[in-house]
């Protein structure tokens, strides 16, 4: 079974930063990528970012040179580092596991984190 536990978030000023981490247990085998998603207030669920197993990366263009993913498999982590934060991008952020391929991310049904607040005050 996997699991994905996340840390980081909580309350930035605009222009400040977070780092979000998610480690991952299981068995992850049959997928080849990250992802983080925001769920913002009124808003439909989006991908943040993404990377894949070659490091790979994709970014939605509203984070595009103020966040950044990585991933750390030694320690089975991956992390998304947001600079430059602004009051448009509180939200609930959850990491993801997937498949990505073709220049997509496609987030697995069930193998999603447990959310994270991030509260950006102007």
């Amino acid at each position: 079974q996997v699991q994905l536990v996340q840390s980081g978030g909580g309350l930035v000023q605009a222009g400040g930063s977070l780092t979000l981490s998610c480690v991952v247990s299981g068995d992850t085998a049959m997928l080849n990528g990250w992802g983080w998603v925001r769920d913002p207030p009124g808003n439909e669920r989006g991908l943040v970012a993404a990377i894949n197993n070659d490091e790979t990366t994709k970014y939605a263009e509203f984070v595009k040179g103020r966040f950044a993913i990585a991933r750390a498999d030694a320690k089975r982590t991956v992390t998304l580092l947001m600079n430059s934060l602004k009051p448009e991008d509180p939200a609930i952020y959850y990491c993801s596991l997937g498949h990505y391929y073709a220049g997509e991310y496609y987030p697995a049904a069930s193998d999603w984190g447990q959310g994270t607040q991030v509260t950006v005050a102007s």
